[in-house]
């Protein structure tokens, strides 16, 4: 099968194309493709999904395409671009030049809790992104994850950006959850996407363990032979401190990320067993880090 990555540059995509890469004619197409990490049989294409023209001709002669482009969000949007722009306008120009191309399926990653009036953009901006690979003339598959981890992932430097070792202060006492899965573990998963079995579902995709933000702190500082305790900072505060830093470039939070820690990031219903998988199988975090949860 002839499959392309939009966005196989970046960190879940450079694991998912080495698990294609087995069985497949794989292309990435990126920004910047010529320098990522990638096996000599990958094709690299240069492109920016937020440019219609310049993405258009990596479609032809694909059968599926695998669209990872998105923005963090941990970290609010820098160089004058958008979750908008780049969620729902490079989803909009890689449905359109499916469509043009004849490619037979589209896979899409989304997040938890995607919704077209969700609270934060990041989340509206990924719903209504859905909609549109949903109203799309293809086959489509729709990934949600909570957040992933591994190496050159953003989630455990986040905790440490967002926190000091031995004493730190944490909105709400860091009670928001997650339930973070290893990239080793959802590559597999998206690989199999590809496959016709998979067509017009969509999945919720967690990790073996729930943890509260607090928990991934003191995971973070103990593989690095460090204690941590944590305070709580009111929600109260944390919403004044970060929407105020909506309007300061250097400061990487905005109120975007007040609102996700408001709720938690974790599966009802995990469909982890829609790929023969079991939480068993899963890394935890603490095994990653290679620390305990104790």
């Amino acid at each position: 099968m002839n499959i392309l990555v939009a966005g196989g540059t970046g960190f879940i995509g450079t694991n998912l194309v080495r698990e294609l890469d087995d069985d497949h004619d794989v292309t990435v197409l990126a920004r910047d493709p010529d320098e990522a990490d990638l096996p000599a049989s990958v094709e690299r294409v240069r492109g920016d999904v937020t440019a219609y023209d310049s993405i258009e001709g990596a479609f032809e002669g694909q059968d599926a395409v695998v669209n990872l482009v998105a923005l963090s969000p941990l970290f609010k949007p820098s160089g004058g671009t958008s979750h908008m722009k780049v969620h729902l306008g490079g989803t909009q120009n890689v449905v359109e030049a499916a469509e043009d191309h004849d490619v037979r399926k589209i896979v899409q990653m989304s997040a938890l809790d995607a919704d077209p009036t969700a609270p934060t953009e990041y989340l509206r901006s990924k719903g209504q992104a859905e909609q549109v690979v949903e109203d799309a003339a293809l086959a489509t598959t729709i990934v949600r994850p909570s957040v992933v981890f591994g190496e050159g992932g953003e989630f455990v430097s986040f905790t440490k950006v967002l926190t000091t070792p031995y004493v730190t202060a944490l909105p709400g006492g860091g009670r928001t959850r997650f339930q973070p899965i290893w990239v080793g573990d959802i590559a597999p998963m998206l690989a199999a996407c590809v496959e016709e079995t998979h067509d017009g579902e969509t999945y919720e995709i967690g990790g073996p363990e729930v943890l509260t933000l607090a928990d991934v702190t003191r995971l973070a500082y103990r593989a690095e032979g460090k204690s941590v305790t944590v305070l709580p900072l009111p929600m109260s505060l944390a919403r004044i401190g970060l929407t105020a830093a909506d309007s300061i470039p250097f400061v990487p939070f905005g109120s975007d990320q007040y609102r996700s820690l408001k709720f938690d990031n974790t599966v009802s219903d995990n469909d982890i067993d829609a790929f023969g998988v079991e939480t068993g199988d899963l890394t935890t975090l603490g095994a990653y880090l290679g620390v305990s949860n104790r």
